[in-house]
């Protein structure tokens, strides 16, 4: 199991980096590899994120020297969205099964957590996220037709969307991970814009759906300090609590969010004004 880690940044000091440093610093390129569980540490609330691509073996989430732990969720709680082929995750021997873009919520606690493909030729792909917790609450299977819908936008500012709401606290109790899904409709190709940031949450955006002649600009920064990274599909990107995270695709796409921090109040923001961006 490899881990990434990712030291946290000054917003003053990411003014200056370059495109090679803002991508080495925040971009995570490689998300999913196959029959290995890849995963990013990052300084900012202590979130990993990742991908877990069973094909020909089995991968079970273990301890690690960076979590100082006996087993991966001892002190943690975990979020999972598939977007691949169909699979199961095993928690201490019971079994739930996840076709494509199926959720899970394990709780903190669980020791044996294995993730297994159903059909090698169409292997799953598990992203995680996973935050540290402060106490148990029950693993729950999230369908998508069960996540919390929230349509927004519209097409005449090229960003209708549906926001799907796997953990959320209208959905099922957890400690600080919040996690969903959000679909782009044909002819939309921007996300959060209006643009915000939330001081007491930071953010990872996996994006996904992201066809071969197409890419996604992500935003980030200060309002008033603006950068991109340019993504490509089933890239992920850590958003830091002081950066807006905004992001405009040459076609539509779809992308996973994941929120770790102080709070779950999803009004808690500061909205910026398009006359505040440069």
């Amino acid at each position: 199991m490899e881990m990434d880690i990712r030291y946290a940044s000054h917003q003053d000091d990411a003014k200056h980096y370059t495109t090679e440093e803002l991508r080495e610093k925040f971009l995570i390129e490689k998300v999913f590899v196959p029959d290995e569980i890849a995963l990013t540490y990052s300084h900012y609330d202590r979130i990993i994120a990742g991908g877990v691509m069973p094909v020909n073996k089995e991968l079970k989430l273990e301890g690690a020297k960076e979590l100082a732990s006996d087993y991966f969720l001892q002190r943690r709680e975990l979020g999972v969205i598939n977007i691949g082929g169909d699979g199961v995750i095993s928690v201490d021997g019971k079994d739930y099964n996840l076709v494509s873009r199926d959720g899970l919520y394990v709780g903190m606690g669980a020791k044996d957590v294995v993730f297994k493909a159903v059909d090698p030729k169409n292997p799953p792909k598990f992203y995680i996220n996973s935050a540290p917790a402060h106490t148990t609450y029950p693993t729950v299977h999230i369908e998508i037709k069960n996540a919390r819908k929230v349509p927004c936008g519209t097409l005449e500012e090229a960003n209708k969307r549906v926001i799907n709401q796997y953990i959320h606290p209208e959905v099922l109790q957890s400690c600080q991970l919040c996690m969903g899904l959000t679909e782009l409709e044909p002819g939309s190709v921007w996300n959060t814009m209006p643009c915000h940031t939330h001081a007491r949450r930071m953010e990872v955006y996996l994006y996904f759906n992201v066809q071969d002649d197409a890419l996604v600009w992500h935003l980030m920064g200060e309002p008033n300090e603006t950068r991109h990274i340019v993504m490509r599909n089933e890239q992920a990107v850590i958003s830091p609590s002081w950066s807006i995270h905004s992001g405009a695709g040459t076609k539509n796409y779809t992308f996973i969010w994941g929120m770790v921090g102080e709070n779950q109040e999803f009004t808690d923001m500061d909205h910026c004004a398009m006359s505040d961006l440069y």
